[in-house]
């Protein structure tokens, strides 16, 4: 098939034979006729057998004049043919013609003088229905019309993709006149632009008679060179009436607006995405270090290829920080994460060390004014400035950090630290779009660092001062062997007011304790070591357990409402015994060679504080190689298992070999003792030991 369309035979003639209706010329249905020099029809063509309804047969050798005309035009008809015939100039127009079968019908006639090579004369007339003349007049002006004023681009391009015709939209949209279009590809007028793509797609319309609509294309025209543009295109391939194909036909549309505003709210739906995800992650606990690193891990590789968050080391001990000028950023490295193996992570301070970053540094910038700091595109001299010292400037080097970004992590107005990002293998430049998503995760995991920052800070002063009121006893007392453990509640729970204790007395005895201040935190650790100490002074002037835990109950009933538990055993090696008194705790157990473990059967008795309930003690059998294990509620009760449940496991874990006391505070701790406890935990064994 030729770019035009013709038909074609092989060798390159014309084809021989019949031939399809194709073109305009059978839309119309131009009948041609020759007359001689009389007048006389000598040739008629088979649309002229059609238009006037007489056989050639029939027609020739008569005179046009009598088949063809109607007789009210016949003497005009006659005179304009003389004319023809005698000046050699063509005549064109319209009248009505009588056709065979009496009808009547508007013709357009050209007329015109023909020489053969003997010097004959003749006349050729082409006639055509003046109805359908008009129509296709109509339709192609119209068609002129629409692809002219058309604000679409539109273009056809021939079997060889290329360009036969464009509209003048195209030719704005494009840049390039239409004369330069012309007999070109798509790739030699736009070359920057994904041409590839689009031959690829225009050979498949072509060679599958599919349509493709609304193909997406990116690139630049001459007539925006600087700017990135985007296109709808849409193909459909041509054909003639026949079905001959003549080429591709194409629509194109610019979409730069729409695409530019689809690239934004899909943007502004992935920083909602990321947000959304950032406050279902971060803060799960009140952990410093771990929503750190809750952080980090939501910006990578979301956001970057390497994060870090970092926060002032002044303001990890509690206090606030603000930095001059010349002043230089101490800092401590919380979490740091990366998408890969990167050099770049090595350049890193690892989390938990405190780094000293100079004055000129951006990340000290940053904390010091509060305001972000971008390098977009990471020049090799923005490299020292970034890095802490001169060899981790060279690892960001290898790693290829292109673009930089700090944003300040601010809580309740003070600067806590900064988080710090870095692209590698994300090849897009941080944007103005990124730093506000940066912004908006920093403001919201800085507020959750800063109470994870302030609730560490009270739970570790909590900790440190119960731990300071809790004894440290020697392993061997009188005529016992003791181990002890003290386990704060989990991390999302203040400390409590759990105690232990272990007194020596006069002749051998020792006094036992295990208590338990309801509530939690500092007032619950005080109250703690306001009863511990009020034990010892009571321990001493050897008093029974029951008539000691009255004088307890007394001196709670005066601290601020304060209820506690407490069991109080007096041990003496020489009469092998215990004497026990309970305050509503929950009883000690014992182990004896050759026997079960077994909870002591003790009196309840009611809390400490409560009032006016009195005590009463117990005293059991102790002897050498037996073992008693007090403990309180943080060990067994939990909120899934019934309290039976739990004492029934406590007393199974107990029930095996003899092994070291040590080892056995560390099997119920990890045993029993459930991480997310809201409870904490105080444990004390003894072992009796034949008196020396």
């Amino acid at each position: 098939m030729s770019a035009a369309g013709s038909p074609v035979a092989e060798g390159g003639g014309p084809v021989r034979g019949a031939v399809r209706p194709s073109g305009l010329l059978d839309v119309l249905g131009v009948a041609s006729v020759v007359l001689d020099a009389e007048g006389r029809i000598v040739l008629w063509s088979p649309q002229a057998e059609e238009l006037f309804g007489y056989t050639a047969r029939e027609a020739l050798g008569q005179f046009a004049a009598r088949i063809m005309v109607h007789e009210q035009y016949l003497d005009l008809v006659v005179k304009l043919f003389a004319d023809v015939m005698q000046t050699g100039e063509g005549w064109a127009g319209a009248f009505p013609i009588r056709r065979k079968d009496g009808g009547t019908r508007l013709v357009e006639f050209r007329n015109m003088r023909l020489l053969d090579d003997h010097g004959d004369v003749y006349a050729l007339g082409l006639a055509a229905d003046q109805t359908t003349l008009r129509s296709v007049e109509r339709d192609v002006a119209l068609s002129t019309r629409m692809i002219s004023q058309s604000p679409i681009g539109l273009a056809v391009l021939d079997t060889d993709l290329r360009y036969v015709s464009v509209n003048p939209a195209l030719e704005r949209l494009n840049g390039v006149p239409a004369e330069e279009h012309i007999g070109r590809t798509t790739g030699e007028v736009l070359p920057d632009i994904d041409v590839n793509a689009m031959e690829g797609a225009a050979r498949r319309v072509l060679e599958t008679g599919r349509p493709l609509v609304d193909q997406q294309t990116f690139g630049r025209t001459p007539a925006d060179p600087d700017e990135e543009h985007a296109w709808s295109v849409s193909l459909y391939r041509l054909e003639d009436a026949v079905g001959t194909v003549l080429g591709v036909a194409a629509s194109v549309v610019d979409i730069t607006e729409q695409h530019r505003a689809a690239v934004e709210a899909e943007a502004a739906r992935r920083r909602l995405a990321v947000i959304a995800d950032a406050s279902a992650r971060i803060g799960t606990t009140l952990e410093l270090d771990r929503t750190a690193r809750e952080l980090a891990d939501v910006a990578v590789p979301e956001l970057a290829d390497v994060a870090a968050v970092d926060l002032l080391d002044a303001v990890v001990a509690g206090r606030r920080s603000s930095l001059g000028p010349a002043e230089p950023a101490v800092i401590r490295a919380l979490a740091v994460q990366a998408a890969d193996d990167s050099e770049a992570l090595g350049a890193a301070d690892p989390p938990g060390q405190v780094a000293r970053y100079g004055a000129d540094r951006l990340v000290t910038e940053c904390v010091r004014t509060g305001q972000p700091v971008m390098v977009a595109e990471v020049a090799e001299t923005d490299l020292p400035r970034i890095a802490r010292s001169p060899e981790a400037a060279v690892l960001l080097a290898r790693a290829g950090v292109h673009s930089y970004l700090a944003v300040p992590l601010i809580a309740r107005g003070e600067v806590l630290g900064a988080l710090d990002l870095k692209r590698t293998r994300n090849p897009l430049p941080f944007s103005e779009d990124d730093l506000l998503l940066a912004r908006e995760l920093a403001a919201r995991a800085a507020v959750q660092i800063d109470n994870a920052r302030w609730y560490q800070n009270a739970r570790d002063t909590a900790l440190t001062l119960q731990r300071s009121l809790l004894p440290s006893h020697p392993a061997v007392t009188g005529g016992l062997e003791v181990a002890s453990r003290y386990q704060p509640a989990g991390a999302t729970a203040e400390v409590g007011g759990d105690w232990f204790d272990v007194i020596p007395l006069d002749g051998c005895n020792t006094a036992l304790v295990v208590g338990d201040v309801m509530g939690s935190g500092i007032n619950a650790a005080a109250t703690m070591g306001r009863l511990r100490t009020a034990t010892n002074t009571l321990a001493s002037l050897d008093l029974e357990p029951a008539r000691l835990l009255e004088h307890l109950d007394r001196i709670t009933q005066d601290l601020d409402s304060s209820i506690a538990t407490c069991v109080y055993a007096v041990h003496d090696p020489h009469l092998r015994q215990v004497r026990i008194a309970n305050a509503g705790h929950l009883p000690p157990a014992r182990l004896r060679a050759g026997r079960k473990p077994e909870l002591l059967d003790l009196p309840t008795g009611a809390p400490l504080g409560v009032g006016g309930v009195a005590f009463s003690t117990t005293t059991v059998d102790l002897e050498p190689g037996d073992r008693l294990v007090f403990y309180t509620d943080g060990l067994v009760e939990t909120r899934q298992h019934p309290l039976d449940e739990r004492l029934d496991a406590l007393l199974e874990l107990l029930d095996g070999p003899d092994r070291p006391l040590e080892e056995v505070c560390d099997l119920l701790l990890r045993t029993l003792h459930q991480p997310d406890n809201s409870d904490d935990v105080a444990l004390l064994i003894a072992r009796a030991q034949t008196p020396s």
